[in-house]
């Protein structure tokens, strides 16, 4: 999977890419208008982050780049992939419990904090892309 060279992109489903873990340098682009909404994009090789409308969407530590991003509300699907393991945090609905799906395998329920956060971790080194699903 390659990275996003134009930081943000609208796919042909409707879903979001974006990320570029390859930047050596803090790289932005704001108000990318997709859906109605505005979104908001910062990538390097230390972390991706994504905002939509202001808020909180995804966050990447290090960093990654993420294909099909579709937020829904039942939960959310992506690919994600990046040169080392990587702590994800995505915004959802406060106080819920969702079931992470990695890699198609169930890693456990967890409950999204007051603040509608989900952190989780990923093994990326060595495994190319890898499909998360986080489903009510």
């Amino acid at each position: 999977m390659s990275v996003v060279a134009e930081l943000i992109r609208t796919e042909d489903s409707g879903a979001l890419s974006f990320g570029n873990y390859e930047l050596a340098e803090k790289a932005k682009k704001e108000d990318y208008e997709c859906a109605g909404s505005f979104y908001k994009v910062k990538t390097f090789k230390e972390i991706t982050k994504l905002e939509r409308d202001g808020m909180f969407v995804y966050e990447s530590v290090p960093g990654t780049c993420v294909h099909d991003f579709n937020l829904g509300a039942s939960g959310v699907d992506f690919t994600v992939s990046g040169s080392e393991d990587a702590q994800i945090t995505v915004g959802l609905k406060e106080d819920t419990e969702y079931e992470i799906f990695v890699g198609g395998n169930s890693t456990g329920k967890m409950k999204t904090n007051l603040g509608g956060k989900l952190s989780f971790g990923v093994e990326l080194e060595g495994n190319g892309e890898v499909p998360v699903s986080i489903r009510l």
